[in-house]
């Protein structure tokens, strides 16, 4: 092994870890070690496919990209409401191209797009913060002892504390009628409309769950 094979490696290393390690703080499933294993790899299969001598190069990657596929999809699930695990799933992406980068000689080139990855994960969250306070997305479910009607009225409560119906849904059953809302507003006005619900009388609200 070469110093320069060497100190490539190295640099991977310390490229994933230090993606790794603002995801390991983050508490998302693929943190410190992770990121370690895919950047260090990902160099390494660049330098070999450089030493053994592959006719083309860019096979290689589209192979590790391929190879890849299995990681992302795993950190990627489904909650009740919305889906998670994309951010995380697209990071794994971007450090195996890092890594690449690394073992293919272009350090200053892996080494600048490292900031810049850093920049978006640790810095522009706190942006992203501020724009969902902006503009936030929040499903409602109530449901109702049913007495023949409905429960578009709580559209007109929704209007009153400025939040926008994107979408919504009512089901009856024999007993029951449930209304499904996706509505979308500030995070002050969700939170007031939230307060309002949970803090009305079930009396007054036909034996309503919320």
């Amino acid at each position: 092994m070469t110093d320069a094979e060497m100190y490539r490696l190295l640099l991977a290393l310390l490229i994933g870890a230090v993606i790794g390690a603002e995801r390991e703080y983050r508490s998302k499933s693929a943190g410190l070690r992770t990121m370690i294993m895919v950047s260090v790899s990902s160099c390494l299969f660049t330098m070999l496919s450089i030493k053994i001598g592959v006719d083309n190069p860019d096979r290689l990657a589209a192979n590790v990209l391929t190879g890849l596929g299995f990681l992302g999809a795993g950190v990627i699930f489904k909650d009740e409401n919305r889906i998670s695990g994309i951010t995380t799933a697209t990071t794994i992406w971007m450090t195996a191209a890092l890594g690449m980068a690394v073992g293919a000689g272009y350090e200053a080139l892996s080494i600048f797009s490292a900031v810049i990855v850093m920049t978006v994960l640790a810095i522009l969250i706190y942006v992203q913060e501020k724009i969902e306070q902006l503009n936030q997305a929040r499903h409602y479910r109530i449901v109702c002892a049913y007495q023949q009607a409905t429960l578009d009225h709580y559209e007109e409560l929704f209007k009153t504390h400025h939040l926008k119906v994107v979408r919504n849904t009512q089901h009856k059953t024999e007993r029951h009628i449930t209304g499904r809302w996706i509505l979308i507003g500030f995070a002050q006005n969700h939170q007031r409309l939230t307060e309002y619900l949970l803090n009305r009388p079930l009396a007054k609200v036909k034996n309503c769950l919320y």
